[in-house]
């Protein structure tokens, strides 16, 4: 007999994960007029973003290097579909 079980990375679409894409500006301490990009894919949930917080308290505490401005962006993976319909044929 053959045992169904839902995919792990489907489950965790199901319970709110999306695609998540950060991006952070910062700059060293010792060429502060020159901003430096780290761009980061991961899933997240959504508007929350737990992990994308724990990270950037991970930088804060442990990188030299001083945060300037973070842009998120983020897409569901599971969502409604739009139907649309074109036109209709009949047949006699």
């Amino acid at each position: 007999m053959i045992s169904r079980v839902a995919d792990p990375a489907f489950q965790k679409m199901l319970s709110g994960f999306s695609a998540t894409t950060a991006e952070v500006l910062y700059h060293m301490p010792d060429h502060p007029d020159f901003l430096q990009s780290f761009l980061w894919q991961f899933e997240d949930v959504a508007p929350q973003f737990p992990r994308l917080h724990r990270f950037l308290d991970h930088w804060r505490a442990e990188v030299e290097a001083t945060i300037h401005s973070v842009s998120v962006m983020h897409y569901g993976l599971i969502r409604p579909r739009e139907l649309r319909f074109g036109s209709e044929h009949r047949l006699q």
